[in-house]
């Protein structure tokens, strides 16, 4: 998956989430999308380990239920391996 864009990286996760059923909060404006924050974007062909992003949701919902769903809905090579709630 080194090979996909950051832009492409947006579409999957909300892609996923959408297939998830997931509670994901919606940007307001006049394009709205699920309000997902990655803390950096990599470079084409640069591959990670450990990157941070933040998937702001509209109703509470378990850390652990939030990976499991969303990594059921995840391609192979990308995977959810921690999820944390604001309150932990």
């Amino acid at each position: 998956m080194r090979l996909i864009s950051h832009l492409d990286l947006m579409r999957l996760f909300q892609r996923a989430l959408r297939r998830a059923d997931l509670p994901i909060r919606i940007t307001n404006g006049f394009n709205p999308h699920p309000k997902i924050s990655v803390n950096r974007a990599l470079k084409l062909g640069i591959e990670s380990e450990n990157e941070e992003a933040m998937f702001y949701m509209a109703a509470g919902l378990p850390a652990e239920e939030f990976k499991e769903r969303l990594n059921k809905q995840l391609p192979e090579g990308i995977q959810i391996k921690n999820a944390k709630t604001d309150t932990d």
